[in-house]
């Protein structure tokens, strides 16, 4: 044996060691050998665990879309009746920059109620919503009166259990931010989607021609340019990225890669590398990818729905909620799958003239766009997200 193929032959295995330790070093940075403690709530049988009613509908309804995976919900349980409880705003989980209003946070609650209705008729526990029932909120005093006054009042009933068919797809990842394929959405799909709303003042549409296809791409990118444009929203989602699977088991809400679909060795890699040079999570890569996906969905999208409300109460914005897990769930029954384009609807002054705009196009005067939803046949899954633990929703 040559001594140059001795050298090679060390230099080959020197290289091969220095990358296995490049990758285990990687990996366990990523925290990729640790149970994923933050999806134990997307579990069929985690309600079981609670003897109380009340907490399994609660482990039910944190499974709801909501804005920004903040879970802004809290829970107070009635100590003299067993069956009785009380959805509250989490005020310390608002996103006031990007939702200085507090509507998605409102439009939140109503996604949870939703579920918790439907998980309620399956078990054979019927809830009783009451919405504001010691009125709307004090809106010159929000954060106080979202602690003093409750967003709904659930009353709950024993009855037999009756099957919902929605209630095995809200099991299902909420949101496919991918592309989707060109398949319509048939006339068909249309009619049972639209049997979702069931409110007399929200208007549900859907739009599928060329123009109105090409104008909603549109929305969505200047909408994730003009976000992503502004330190103080780069910021604040900054703050809520958790970027390994440590971070993801503590705290169990925010933003992840798995929202851009990065799942496998992929995401453990680009995991590991945040988590040791912190600084490859700029600000300018991040925006850069956010807008290519948005031009990525707007070129495949077959489809777009509307969801609309008479007036802009919070009322309407939780009702609007409501409506939302109702069409997502019909949405998995038929196959299709969601992505709500929140940007262009956000509220504050540089997203002023686009939201002007899309509401000038779109809504009659006096009515608010609640979603600018996306939807159509998936290309690729999505992964779940992270949830909290039911109980830690509740609250004295």
């Amino acid at each position: 044996m040559s001594k140059g193929y001795k050298i090679t032959r060390t230099i080959i295995l020197s290289v091969i060691v220095l990358l296995a330790l490049l990758a285990f070093t990687l990996f366990t940075a990523s925290g990729a050998l640790k149970k994923a403690e933050y999806l134990d709530p997307w579990k069929r049988d985690y309600a079981k665990q609670f003897e109380d009613p009340r907490l399994q509908l609660v482990a039910h309804g944190l499974l709801a879309a909501n804005s920004h995976n903040l879970q802004p919900w809290k829970i107070r349980l009635d100590q003299q009746n067993p069956l009785l409880f009380y959805l509250y705003t989490d005020s310390e989980r608002l996103a006031p920059e990007s939702d200085p209003l507090a509507r998605q946070t409102l439009v939140s609650q109503g996604t949870f109620l939703e579920y918790m209705r439907i998980a309620g008729e399956q078990l054979g526990y019927p809830a009783e919503i009451t919405l504001f029932p010691d009125g709307e909120y004090d809106e010159q005093h929000l954060s106080e009166s979202m602690e003093r006054k409750p967003v709904a009042k659930i009353t709950l009933s024993k009855a037999n259990p009756r099957r919902d068919p929605l209630y095995e797809f809200m099991f299902l990842p909420d949101t496919n931010r991918m592309a989707y394929r060109a398949d319509e959405v048939t006339p068909a799909q249309i009619r049972k989607l639209s049997a979702t709303d069931t409110e007399q003042d929200l208007i549900l549409s859907f739009l599928n021609g060329n123009e109105d296809i090409k104008k909603f791409g549109v929305y969505g990118v200047e909408g994730t340019e003009i976000e992503t444009g502004l330190q103080r929203m780069n910021d604040e989602s900054a703050r809520i990225f958790r970027s390994n699977e440590y971070q993801k088991n503590k705290y169990r809400f925010g933003f992840s890669f798995e929202g851009q679909g990065t799942t496998g060795w992929k995401k453990h890699l680009l995991q590991g590398l945040i988590t040791l040079i912190p600084s490859l999570n700029n600000e300018e890569a991040a925006a850069k990818l956010a807008v290519q996906t948005a031009r990525t969905a707007a070129s495949h999208t077959p489809a777009y729905a509307l969801v609309l409300s008479k007036d802009n109460s919070r009322t309407s914005q939780v009702k609007a909620g409501m409506l939302y897990s109702r069409l997502i769930l019909a949405a998995h029954e038929e196959g299709l799958v969601m992505q709500p384009l929140s940007q262009v609807l956000e509220e504050y002054p540089e997203m002023r003239e686009a939201y002007g705009r899309i509401h000038r196009e779109y809504a009659s005067p006096g009515e608010t766009i609640q979603f600018l939803i996306r939807l159509g046949r998936p290309t690729r899954e999505t992964p779940l997200s992270m949830r909290r633990e039911a109980v830690d929703l509740i609250r004295e």
